[in-house]
């Protein structure tokens, strides 16, 4: 069940390997791509559950919303640990970091792309988000549990004290952990983190013209962006070197 090194190292790969997956849909057949953004609130009328035109604003603001926390986890969690750590290409281990969001949930950044992929889902079809949604919950929790393996086997009695006071994906807002002193990195976060500040952008400002098109441009130009910044970004003194 835990992912090997290699899915580690390719983790990028996989993700947009199922984002496209999500996006293409084969099996539909051209000229059947209608996304769930526009699906949705119809299907929902036709229920009798609400009616269209309040279906349309509650499915906007949900996907608005899921993208906000997307980008509250990835940018907070990329502060405390260090994005230089963040993209690094192997599982690293140094201290325990219990700061930020690591203080109420062990995974924040794989909880924060998955929140991330499941707003970028509303561009999708709806057989393509569901295939989307379900590969990529799948993939992150192989990963968080090859992870967890690894800090476990490196960091030892601390880092197995961590794992009995946080949990590993839904938050739980006290504990007793002392916080890390660390100084979070908000611009390099903001700077690496620029995908999901895309993606809520694009729905929350753009979402109510139905341009699907505009939308995913603005959303390619962001990832392309935070892979310049990322590539383009030293490593900072002093930076965490451990994925927990």
């Amino acid at each position: 069940m835990r992912a090997s090194a290699i899915e580690f190292r390719l983790r990028m790969v996989i993700n947009l390997s199922l984002i496209f997956l999500g996006f293409w849909s084969p099996w539909l057949g051209p000229g059947k791509h209608t996304i769930l953004l526009e699906w949705l609130p119809v299907q929902l009328s036709r229920l009798g559950l609400i009616s269209f035109g309040a279906g349309v604003t509650a499915v906007q603001i949900a996907a608005g919303v899921l993208a906000a926390l997307g980008v509250l986890l990835r940018v907070w969690g990329s502060a405390c640990l260090g994005p230089s750590t963040v993209s690094n290409l192997s599982m690293m281990a140094g201290t325990v970091v219990a700061s930020g969001p690591f203080r109420y949930t062990r995974n924040p950044l794989y909880l924060g792309l998955w929140f991330m992929v499941a707003a970028l889902a509303f561009l999708m079809p709806p057989s393509g988000a569901l295939c989307t949604i379900v590969l990529i919950s799948f993939f992150l929790i192989r990963l968080t549990l090859g992870e967890e393996s690894f800090l476990a086997g490196q960091l030892g009695e601390p880092y197995e004290a961590y794992l009995h006071s946080v949990p590993r994906f839904f938050p739980r807002l006290r504990n007793a952990l002392p916080p890390n002193t660390a100084r979070p990195q908000w611009v390099r976060s903001i700077l690496a983190e620029l995908t999901p500040i895309g993606i809520f952008v694009a729905f929350a400002f753009l979402s109510w013209s139905y341009n699907g098109t505009l939308m995913l441009r603005v959303i390619l130009v962001s990832f392309g962006l935070s892979l310049v910044s990322r590539a383009l970004m030293p490593q900072a003194p002093g930076e965490p070197t451990s994925t927990a």
